[in-house]
């Protein structure tokens, strides 16, 4: 498996960088409708049935203690870590 999983997500693109995460569920906590563990217990995400405001995937990814979470505007500007 690739050491990044991107996705795009209301707009904005999600990088996880499975190396460096460290499974602590900050993520998961700040968007369960979001982020899941897969089998490795990594973050990853979850199959989106709904839109998810843009704040609350920043919140999400910027709680992470280990920074393994990306975030990026439509524009590619890099906004989380």
């Amino acid at each position: 498996m690739s050491r990044f999983v991107e996705r795009k997500v209301s707009g904005l693109t999600v990088k996880i960088e499975r190396g460096s995460c460290i499974a602590s569920a900050n993520c998961i906590n700040a968007a369960p409708d979001v982020f899941e563990f897969d089998d490795d217990r990594i973050y990853a995400f979850k199959d989106l049935k709904d839109a998810i405001e843009n704040e609350k995937i920043i919140e999400a990814c910027s709680v992470c203690p280990v920074n393994a979470l990306y975030v990026f505007e439509e524009n590619g500007k890099q906004i989380i870590p």
